[in-house]
């Protein structure tokens, strides 16, 4: 087969060269295509369903909410695991599929669970999330004048901004942060209910049935068909006033009569801030897992600069982005970019040193970007990503290895001379020269050297590739997460060998062809001389000292051998972000005023370092629920500037160590977890909690699991290395409980309902 290849490609050497040039623009094109990620995705599906419920305890959204959410999506077909959190009014349910169960699969599924096996209390409509880990893409803050208002600002966010973005193709979901939300407050008066002699659920009743529209059918007029409406719907807080509560003494009792009617805002369960503005309106921008960065951030860039632009928002109102997803991606592409040309050069001159021979080193190195540009046209045309690791893994001594071989073999041919290799030529016989019938005795000799110089190495190519490809079996055989993050590489690899084996059989010799002279001579380079100054005497004393020098080789086997437990591993190398995302715990019972200056303080002394370009917190949880946490919890997202505009010899790991102690200093009691954005995602969709390790205890008696939380706590402190250790409380919240007494409540006339309503 190898030989029916090479004598192709050598009789049609200006098709192949051809060939060659096509091959190299539509490679330049893929890769112009080609997306490439951050970070490859390393979680399967997960979804994320929430129920909110105002009022409820824990322990009740808990029995109510949580375990018949559970219970119903336990038969959805694929998952793996249920995770569940619930909160004051909040039930969080995280649901994580096995890996390869298809996205819309499991959503389709789980949705109809939830339709058809789960029933909530007072209509409660649980909510889907889906969730990617690096799905979010773009953050942004809503501005306008100071006399706008943070209501006006939250109603254009949630009425007009998150609409516009939903309409981009690949956007799945937009979380709104900060901002109050507007609404008609009645604050009764019981001292004027009491003399008017209404009740608060007459109040309630009332207000109810003057706030509803009525269909009432069709009336024929004539000829005409009208449709019947009974409009009653309030439109301002002077409608509100104005409805009919009672009447005394033939005196109509209005609600303006015994309340006041304003329009405040609906209680806040969460709170963002950005530098040195306390109370800001944010967005977080999520797109489709099974969708593309560079399309999606692409589409919302040029939707949010059309929402700018277009007299959508009111003037002096706009959306200002403080994180965009492209950014890292480009620094990414950027990076391997920069490795894939250093890499190509490094190979070339290693080549050229080594070999003594500026032909036989660009001839090599030409399989390097034929070799890469093959695997990107691949990943393409799979519609698959490409990412720092998959790309910078890729080793080019290893994917020039078979070119190196062939030609090492043409310059041997080569440098015989013509008597020489007019015997080998002879000694080979017909036999060999013979491909699929066709006799190439005919060939130019300088053809015939070049054909019987592959011929001679195809096996040792063939199996050098072998067992290259033999060695990343096991990655191929990865499941889960390592599956996840080093599948990709694989593939990538795998390609970029196939590539290389391709053009080696067919490139290379025509390159040979032409660039290659008919008699060339082997002449070691000064480099080479001086190695080989140093390595003939070692090697002449080795072998006259073969036992010493044995022994001397399996001392030092033991001593690797005896330091190999002593060497630090990590499963993977931290992906630099350029961020930090920095988690503060506040005791359970802290209120969301008290804490607003704990956090708005904590920006402040973040934004005092120059490397920082802003800070920006958000302070419990948004309004949907996706974010599940009290308002003991604060995440602050710390966008840093390049490295190269940093203080001199100044690192990341010090700024984190200096911005330590500062909130140390200022914040007593408090506890921090440093980390960066999308590597905190990953790690608390993983694991189910947020942060990188944990301890879970797990038992029915909440008062013994905080007992040993606090023991483990204790142990964990022990660890050398160990930092950022805290405790995710159970219990601490304080409950105001009011118990309706029924047999009283009967003495008076009174359900259960009426007073838990008042």
């Amino acid at each position: 087969m190898f030989r029916g290849i090479i004598s192709f490609a050598l009789s049609r050497r200006p098709v192949i060269m051809l060939c060659l040039l096509v091959f190299l623009g539509a490679g330049v094109a893929a890769y112009l295509k080609l997306n490439v990620e951050a970070y490859p995705n390393p979680a399967p599906v997960i979804l994320e369903i929430t129920a909110q419920a105002p009022g409820l305890s824990a322990e009740e959204m808990e029995r109510y909410y949580t375990r018949p959410m559970e219970i119903g999506l336990a038969t959805t077909p694929g998952v793996d695991n249920i995770r569940s959190t619930s909160f004051y009014g909040l039930s969080f349910v995280r649901v994580t599929f096995k890996y390869g169960v298809d996205y819309y699969f499991a959503y389709t599924q789980a949705a109809l669970n939830l339709q058809q096996n789960v029933s909530l209390p007072n209509s409660v409509q649980p909510q889907i999330q889906s969730s990617s880990l690096v799905g979010e893409i773009y953050r942004y803050q809503l501005v306008g004048p100071p006399h706008y208002g943070l209501s006006n600002l939250r109603t254009l966010q949630d009425w007009v901004v998150t609409k516009r973005l939903l309409t981009v193709p690949g956007i799945m979901q937009v979380v709104p942060w900060g901002g109050t939300t507007k609404e008609y407050q009645v604050e009764a008066d019981l001292h004027k209910l009491d003399g008017y002699k209404v009740t608060l659920p007459q109040l309630i009743s009332a207000i109810g049935n003057a706030n509803t529209n009525v269909g009432g059918r069709t009336v024929n007029i004539g000829e005409q068909s009208v449709n019947i409406r009974g409009i009653g719907l309030v439109k301002d807080t002077t409608d509100i006033g104005n409805i009919v509560l009672s009447q005394s003494n033939g005196t109509p009792v209005l609600v303006k009569d015994v309340a006041k009617v304003s329009i405040g805002y609906a209680p806040r369960l969460g709170k963002a801030g950005r530098d040195d503005q306390d109370d800001v309106v944010t967005g977080i921008i999520v797109m489709n897992r099974t969708l593309q960065t560079n399309e999606v951030v692409a589409r919302v860039k040029a939707e949010v600069e059309k929402i700018n632009t277009d007299g959508t928002l009111p003037p002096g109102v706009k959306m200002v982005p403080y994180y965009d997803r492209s950014t890292l991606v480009g620094v990414t592409t950027h990076t391997v970019l920069h490795n894939l040309i250093f890499g190509c050069v490094l190979v070339f001159l290693i080549q050229w040193v080594f070999l003594g021979d500026l032909r036989s080193a660009i001839i090599v190195s030409a399989n390097i970007p034929i070799a890469l540009f093959f695997s990107i046209m691949i990943l393409v045309m799979q519609g698959e990503s490409a990412n720092l690791l998959s790309l910078g893994a890729v080793d080019f001594g290893i994917i020039v290895d078979s070119a190196v071989i062939l030609v090492e073999n043409v310059f041997r041919n080569f440098q015989k001379n013509a008597t020489e290799q007019a015997e080998m030529l002879e000694d080979i016989g017909a036999s060999k020269l013979t491909v699929e019938g066709r006799v190439l005795s005919h060939w130019p000799e300088r053809l015939r050297l070049i054909f019987m110089s592959a011929v001679q190495v195809d096996r040792a190519v063939l199996f050098s590739s072998a067992i290259t490809v033999a060695a990343f079996i096991p990655l191929f055989t990865m499941q889960g997460v390592e599956g996840q993050i080093f599948g990709p590489m694989a593939r990538t690899y795998a390609y970029a060998l196939a590539g290389a084996l391709i053009a080696t059989f067919t490139i290379t010799p025509v390159l040979s062809f032409y660039l290659l002279p008919k008699h060339v001579e082997e002449a070691e380079t000064v480099f080479v001389r001086a190695i080989r100054r140093v390595y003939s005497p070692v090697l002449v004393r080795a072998l006259d000292k073969r036992k010493t020098t044995v022994i001397i080789g399996g001392v030092f086997l033991l001593i690797a051998g005896l330091l190999v437990p002593r060497i630090g591993s990590e499963f993977l190398p931290t992906l630099e972000e350029g961020n930090l995302w920095i988690r503060a715990t506040m005791p359970p019972t802290i209120s969301l005023e008290a804490g607003t200056g704990k956090v708005e303080r904590m920006r402040q002394i973040l934004k005092k370092h120059p490397e920082v370009i802003t800070a920006v917190s958000q302070h419990g949880r948004p309004d949907d629920g996706s974010d599940a946490a009290g308002f003991y919890n604060a995440e602050l997202f710390v966008p840093l500037k390049p490295f190269d505009e940093w203080r001199s010899g100044y690192t990341k790991d010090e700024l984190v160590a200096d911005v330590q102690k500062e909130f140390a200093a200022e914040f007593p009691g408090i506890e921090f977890n440093f980390s960066q954005y999308i590597q905190d995602n990953i790690e608390e969709g993983l694991s189910g909690v947020k942060g990188a390790n944990s301890v879970k205890i797990i038992g029915p008696d909440l008062n013994v699991l905080e007992k040993l939380s606090g023991q483990v706590l204790h142990e964990m402190n022990q660890v050398k290395g160990v930092e950022d250790l805290g405790v995710f409380h159970v219990l601490g919240q304080p409950n105001l409980n009011i118990t309706v007494d029924r047999a009283k409540a009967a003495r008076y006339g009174l359900n259960t309902g009426d007073i838990t309503a008042v």
